[in-house]
């Protein structure tokens, strides 16, 4: 009867925030035959064309020269494969480039400018990322000295002006201030895991990353084990919100492993966050996980501002892709 419940609950796909039309989509490859793979590129890739919440794809999070770069990742669970991008510069659909790693490469991360070409070789089009909503949110950032931003131990105070900055001589070392700009309202990341009939696990993330970060700046979305995590012997996790914080932890294999040990999906998704907390109590960040017999959790970080972390789940046992909510801890 264990294994006749289980087996109910897969396929099961799950995915960071109230992302309805991505998790739709990653439902409806997986209902017309796709693979866990095709799954997770075209729901994440659903957000990039949706711009969900203006933190994933195009014209969303200038960075501090104003420009838009997207960072994505996808994971085989099966073969343990990732292919990821970061940095990546007018090209759209990040992780249909991430899934091109995987495919025609040996390589598992492509940066910048060499990210681009390397999707151009692959038959993706150039395109501008920015947007009249990216060039206004740039402009009223300059307007207001550059607040907030991403700077410290700098003359001029960046608290106060725009740079050019040069580093202090004297470097002061202060607890950072880790409730960050990103708030609810700032998601930053889809991140997803499906898991198939099979219990195959695949995983993928994208962003646009952090907004008015400095230009080069990378976060966890595309670092296999912090953005996600995908294992089929045991399950995958995908995690949001201050990736400078949360990838020091690597999250989401932190998650998997604790899966693996026989942990509940939930109580790994917590005790991710927890371990997080005693080193940076003011995060923003949450995290979803899910086990090969297709149960799952989520679990995030209580700030001001953010006490509840609303996730998609779509799974057999329900009519449709499903909002659900959890209280952070």
């Amino acid at each position: 009867p264990a294994g006749a419940a289980s087996a109910a609950a897969l396929p099961v796909v799950i995915n960071t925030w109230a992302f309805r039309t991505a998790a739709e989509t990653a439902w409806r490859v997986l209902e017309s035959g796709g693979s866990e793979l095709d799954a997770v590129e075209r729901g994440c890739g659903q957000c990039e064309i949706d711009q969900c919440d203006g933190s994933v794809g195009y014209g969303g999070s200038p960075d501090e020269s104003g420009e838009t770069t997207l960072d994505a990742m996808i994971m085989d669970g099966n073969t343990m494969e990732v292919g990821a991008v970061a940095d990546l510069r007018r090209v759209k659909n990040a992780i249909g480039v991430a899934r091109k790693v995987i495919e025609y490469t040996k390589h598992t991360l492509l940066v910048g400018e060499s990210a681009s070409l390397f999707a151009v070789r692959m038959g993706f089009p150039y395109e501008d990322l920015t947007t009249q909503k990216s060039l206004s949110l740039y402009s009223e950032w300059l307007n207001q000295s550059c607040q907030p931003n991403y700077w410290k131990n700098v003359v001029p105070d960046s608290s106060k002006s725009c740079g050019p900055y040069k580093r202090r001589e004297e470097v002061t070392y202060k607890e950072e201030q880790t409730s960050s700009q990103r708030s609810v309202h700032n998601h930053d990341t889809i991140g997803m895991v499906v898991i198939g009939v099979s219990g195959t696990v695949a995983s993928g993330t994208s962003t646009n990353g952090a907004i008015h970060k400095l230009p080069g700046r990378v976060g966890d979305s595309p670092i296999a084990g912090a953005g996600s995590y995908a294992d089929s012997t045991a399950g995958g996790a995908a995690a949001t919100g201050d990736g400078d914080i949360m990838m020091r932890f690597l999250p989401s294999y932190q998650a998997v492993e604790y899966m693996r040990m026989g942990t509940d999906p939930t109580v790994a998704c917590q005790k991710v966050i927890s371990r997080i907390q005693k080193y940076a109590p003011k995060f923003f960040g949450a995290i979803v996980c899910a086990n090969t017999t297709g149960s799952y959790g989520a679990a995030c970080n209580k700030i001001p501002g953010f006490t509840q972390f609303h996730f998609m789940v779509s799974s057999p046992l329900l009519s449709r892709p499903t909002e659900q909510v959890v209280d952070c801890i």
